[in-house]
């Protein structure tokens, strides 16, 4: 069996990164199945680095179908046009897309078009709101999958609503917790941790990432106004990409406490993560990683695409909230916080599961 895996962004990777690792590992063991990993990026992409794919134990992508653009349509037939072309020339019998993005549904709707069967990992979440383009992504690759993969209940009951058939869905749990678990004892104290005179568990993580957030100056000047104050001189520590950093520069916010840093490795930011007192937050992501770590996290919008990390998990959903946010913190800062359970199936063996199906 030949397996193409599509990634369309950086955070795709820590996703696919143990599917890699245990279609590899079901080769050693003389099974009948390959895997050709593309990405539809560039390899200039500035996000995409060479100690990502070290520090994640996987090789890098085997193609680059050089896509890039900020309108989603001319990406999405920039990367129709290239996919079709590497699916032409190297031929599988399942493509596997991840998540929700642009590149997920483009590749679905290829690899459907050329007969090829279509995996779709962490299928069925939904936010229930048409005007996400993120949603009308998930809707169609969801609509196209052979295998759809879900993290949680949560996720076979939304599609169970829409009238998939149950025989294609296969509940096999969280696969980012697959990478923390086989990476926790890896994770990398940053060089520059102790020159910062910070120590374990006496810091907040901030981490920013949402453009629809960063573009509204008001509101991301009153949520760093209230993260600074309710810290209460707690070191801050954010590591964030330029556009991000510029839009915090652009609010005029500055203090002793908050710490701007540049984008951290995933070793490093896994050091970072675990050993933080609590992490500030818009990346659903991120919410699942600390449910797993058992961190305090306040995540910075009303919805999750999955709902147990604040139904059961160590999250919780404060919006654009200051009042909430507030509240918060000072329940995390007083070492208040729920403790938080582990949904079913987010156990480390996510992508064992999914190898052992596709291998039927």
């Amino acid at each position: 069996m030949k397996i193409t895996i599509v990634a369309g962004a950086r955070p795709n990777f820590m996703k696919i990164a143990p599917i890699v690792r245990a279609v590899e590992n079901a080769m050693s063991q003389g099974k009948n199945i390959s895997y050709r990993l593309v990405y539809t990026g560039t390899k200039e992409d500035s996000s995409i680095d060479a100690s990502l794919f070290s520090d994640l134990h996987i090789c890098e992508p085997h193609s680059y179908l050089n896509v890039n653009s900020n309108n989603a349509t001319l990406l999405a037939s920039g990367i129709m046009v290239a996919f079709d072309k590497e699916l032409t020339e190297n031929p599988a019998h399942v493509v596997l897309v991840v998540d929700d993005l642009t590149a997920t549904m483009s590749c679905a709707i290829v690899a459907k078009k050329q007969g090829v069967k279509v995996a779709h990992l962490v299928a069925g979440t939904r936010s229930f709101d048409l005007n996400m383009p993120k949603e009308i992504n998930r809707m169609i690759s969801d609509g196209l999958s052979d295998y759809l993969f879900t993290a949680s209940i949560t996720a076979n009951r939304n599609l169970n609503q829409t009238g998939t058939e149950e025989a294609h869905v296969y509940h096999v749990g969280n696969i980012l917790i697959d990478n923390i678990r086989y990476h926790c004892k890896r994770f990398i104290k940053p060089i520059w941790f102790d020159t910062l005179n910070i120590t374990n568990k006496n810091y907040l993580l901030l981490t920013l990432n949402r453009r629809v957030l960063l573009n509204d100056t008001h509101t991301i000047k009153a949520l760093l106004e209230t993260i600074i104050k309710e810290a209460n001189g707690c070191p801050i520590i954010a590591p964030v990409h330029n556009y991000v950093r510029e839009a915090i520069i652009h609010t005029g916010i500055s203090a002793p406490n908050l710490y701007l840093l540049p984008p951290q490795g995933y070793l490093s930011f896994g050091y970072l993560m675990s050993n933080a007192k609590g992490v500030i937050t818009d990346s659903g992501n991120i919410a699942e990683e600390t449910t797993f770590l058992g961190v305090p996290c306040i995540t910075l919008n009303d919805y999750a695409e999955h709902p147990e990390t604040w139904r059961i998990g160590t999250n919780e959903l404060v919006g654009e909230n200051t009042e909430q946010l507030a509240k918060a913190i000072n329940k995390l800062i007083a070492g208040e916080w729920k403790k938080g359970e582990l949904p079913e199936r987010w156990d480390g063996r996510t992508a064992e599961r999914i190898v052992q199906i596709l291998l039927g």
